[in-house]
């Protein structure tokens, strides 16, 4: 009989993939720090990496990030990703894990989406309907 049954993939990341996650994450915002990319579309660009998903066996991880201000994040989003062997090596120099996981970019778009939702909240039609929804409530 197995030790361990296999998880159901609907139960969201494991707890050691959510800790993985988090040191991949600071290791690689340090690497990015120190500017040593010499790439003509990261030069004078910042980076926030909001979050790192490792894959279930840790050979794996998926980086969303987003350029300060958001512009060209096409372009920023290509350049890391033609970087990714040189970030690699150099976040494998700071984490201690048996294998630091292959890396793959994608611009993260959640602030975007917030932004989205927020502005239609503030809408003229949204805050005409919540008052005659008052109203009528109060009656």
């Amino acid at each position: 009989m197995p030790r361990h049954r296999p998880r159901p993939a609907n139960l969201g990341p494991t707890q050691r993939q959510l800790r993985v996650g988090e040191m991949l994450r600071h290791a690689l915002a340090d690497v990015l720090r120190r500017g040593d990319i010499r790439d003509p579309d990261l030069a004078g660009v910042s980076v926030t990496i909001t979050e790192i998903k490792p894959s279930g066996d840790m050979r794996y991880a998926t980086v969303f990030c987003e350029p300060l201000g958001g512009r060209d994040a096409d372009k920023v989003i290509k350049a890391l990703n033609r970087n990714k062997a040189y970030l690699r090596g150099e976040m494998g120099r700071l984490i201690a894990l048996k294998f630091t996981p292959e890396l793959r970019f994608l611009e993260d778009k959640s602030f975007a989406e917030a932004e989205k939702i927020e502005t239609i909240l503030k809408s003229e039609k949204v805050a005409r309907d919540l008052s005659s929804k008052d109203d009528t409530d109060g009656a």
